[in-house]
């Protein structure tokens, strides 16, 4: 790259080779080559005076662009489209006269972003399912592991640290759900003409509704497709715009919310991020380990959930047929989003697919705080024992404010077993307690749930999805 221009860090530094030539003009513009030929056969099959020797002659030059020479007619033109058109003809004399017979400049720039989208979505699938299945590993591995619960931050209920990863789990779901979704009902806008109405088509066709109708399902066919839009301006509704990228912002969504996660277990030195040997945390503080991929996570997702707006904006500011203040957005934001998502799911992939988990500083956080959770254990067996339970309750409040104390203001452990033990009223030793004290007595269904998950939704997924596995991501920086 050159170092006396603009680089997008999404090449440089963020998004993968592949959805890179997704969104790359030679994919772009051998797209448009395709459409022209899907064209030209859906025209010739329909009775037009297209040949096969021109389709043939179309097909011979459909990757071989010449690019210089479609430059130099842009520079006369001032029209990207027109300026294709010219090259491809004189790379095919014989198909010239056909070539983008019939059609709008949204025949090929329209349709070929549906299909550059699909291609993108059918990638970000990908990676999305192998991220399922890093998760889903990690999941079932530490799904018998108690650790300490949190709402609001704040210490609740033991779950175990595979249950827990079920919950990012769960959002990845939903969001496969609907990538799958809006793949299935993704259309190509067809061949529809300046304002929709297909008016230079029936003229072509000599007044034929059907045939007219017609071409547009060879179209799509042919693209591979189920359909068109069935109604359309100048353009495909720009809503479908805002559906893809609403898509990904839930992608997002669920990747930022497990990094924010990750980052908060790494500051309670309970999980971390993976980190190189050689890896700089800080250029000051050479003893950090900061959660730079978490933290790169997130800033990409806030990027890609705003971006969201940029065509729920174009879509609401269309005028009637069309209008090409869309033009300049779309081929930004769009992309952006792609890309940006790219990098994310790579990030997540990696970052799940090596994460430490420290075992003795989870069990010493969760013992700490047990004692307080286990109170009420205890103060059931004091009471079949023979003791009020109202006076219990009171005793373990006061008892519980003081050990909060401890910890609190002197700095100290928490000895609330202590003091339970010592106070004849609850009729227990320290030793009958500790034996309550077992974390895997408090994680109720967690390690259930979590196996269970795991074999009845994740499972079939993998399952249905086992071709799409094996990807191999590269984190540049």
């Amino acid at each position: 790259m050159a170092n006396d221009i603009y680089n997008s860090p999404f090449a440089a530094r963020y998004a993968s080779k592949e959805m890179q030539y997704i969104y790359s003009p030679d994919f772009k513009f051998k797209t448009w080559r395709k459409l022209w030929i899907a064209l030209a056969e859906a025209e010739n099959e329909l009775g037009l005076s297209v040949t096969k020797e021109q389709i043939e002659e179309l097909k011979a030059h459909a990757d071989d662009i010449n690019y210089d020479v479609a430059r130099e007619y842009e520079k006369k033109f001032r029209h990207d489209v027109m300026s294709h058109v010219h090259a491809y003809g004189e790379q095919c004399p014989t198909a010239r006269p056909i070539i983008h017979l019939g059609a709008t400049s949204c025949y090929v720039g329209d349709n070929t972003d549906v299909i550059t989208m699909r291609e993108a979505l059918l990638l970000v699938k990908k990676k999305l399912v192998n991220a399922i299945a890093g998760v889903a590993k990690f999941a079932d591995e530490y799904k018998d592991m108690p650790c300490l619960g949190f709402t609001h931050f704040q210490p609740a209920q033991p779950t175990t640290v595979g249950k827990r990863a079920t919950l990012w789990l769960m959002d990845l779901v939903m969001d496969l759900n609907e990538v799958d979704h809006v793949l299935d009902t993704l259309m190509l806008l067809g061949s529809k003409g300046t304002t929709g109405t297909q008016a230079s088509f029936l003229e072509l066709f000599d007044g034929d509704h059907e045939k007219c109708k017609e071409l547009d399902k060879k179209i799509a066919e042919k693209m591979g497709f189920k359909a068109c839009f069935p109604v359309s301006g100048q353009t495909y509704a720009r809503k479908l715009d805002t559906i893809v990228c609403n898509c990904l912002a839930l992608i997002a969504q669920s990747c930022c919310k497990f990094s924010n996660d990750l980052r908060l277990l790494q500051n309670l030195k309970e999980i971390e991020e993976p980190f190189e040997k050689n890896q700089i945390g800080s250029s000051a503080m050479a003893y950090k380990r900061n959660p730079m991929r978490s933290e790169r996570i997130a800033s990409l997702s806030r990027y890609v959930m705003i971006d969201a707006l940029n065509p729920a904006w174009t879509a609401s500011a269309q005028w009637f047929e069309r209008t090409l203040d869309d033009s300049a957005n779309k081929r930004v934001s769009v992309a952006e989003a792609f890309l940006a998502i790219d990098g994310i799911l790579d990030l997540f992939i990696n970052v799940t697919s090596g994460l430490v988990v420290y075992p003795k500083v989870i069990e010493a956080r969760l013992m700490s705080e047990l004692p307080f959770m286990a109170t009420e254990n205890i103060m059931m067996d004091a009471v079949k024992k023979g003791g009020d339970r109202q006076e219990l309750h009171e005793k373990i409040r006061q008892h519980s404010m003081a050990a909060g104390a401890v910890v609190k203001v002197e700095g100290g452990k928490n000895d609330l077993v202590d003091r339970i033990a010592a106070d004849p009223a609850f009729m227990t030793t320290k030793e009958e307690i500790l034996a309550i004290l077992k974390p895997e007595n408090f994680v109720g269904r967690a390690p259930e749930q979590t196996a269970d998950f795991l074999n009845e939704v994740i499972k079939p997924i993998l399952d249905e999805n086992k071709d799409l596995l094996g990807v191999e991501v590269e984190i540049n920086v």
